[in-house]
């Protein structure tokens, strides 16, 4: 039986110098948040405390020219977290950007994957 490896995995981190950077993290923090209502919960499943997801949110929030994330404190009716319409754009652009550079750059992480050595660990 031949094990297939992994397709390669492309991580895309814009830096804007002096103002922001933002990247397969924060990307994928915003879009739990939006699936989950949470920014407690987002931060569980990507394996963050909620003080690291909410530091990040912060970071993100204070960015951009309005939020991406709104958040409401927890109690009777309980709390939450929603993206607002920038961070729906935010999102979305990354997202499309990140699929665009798969795309463009397909042939060229081909070329580069056949240049690599054989998966020694299959066979193991």
């Amino acid at each position: 039986m031949t094990d297939t490896p992994p397709p390669p995995v492309l991580h895309l981190r814009l830096i804007f110098p002096d103002r922001a950077m933002f990247g397969p993290g924060k990307g994928e923090l915003l879009a739990l948040i939006r699936d989950t209502g949470s920014i407690s919960a987002a931060g569980r499943q990507m394996g963050m405390s909620y003080k690291r997801a909410w530091s990040l949110v912060e970071e993100m929030n204070t960015a951009c020219r309005s939020p991406l994330v709104e958040s409401a404190r927890g109690g009777a009716g309980g709390g939450g977290a929603r993206l607002t319409e920038v961070g729906m754009q935010a999102l979305a652009a990354y997202q499309a950007l990140v699929e665009a550079a798969r795309s463009a750059g397909a042939p060229h992480i081909a070329t580069l994957e056949a240049l690599l050595a054989p998966d020694m660990s299959a066979g193991k």
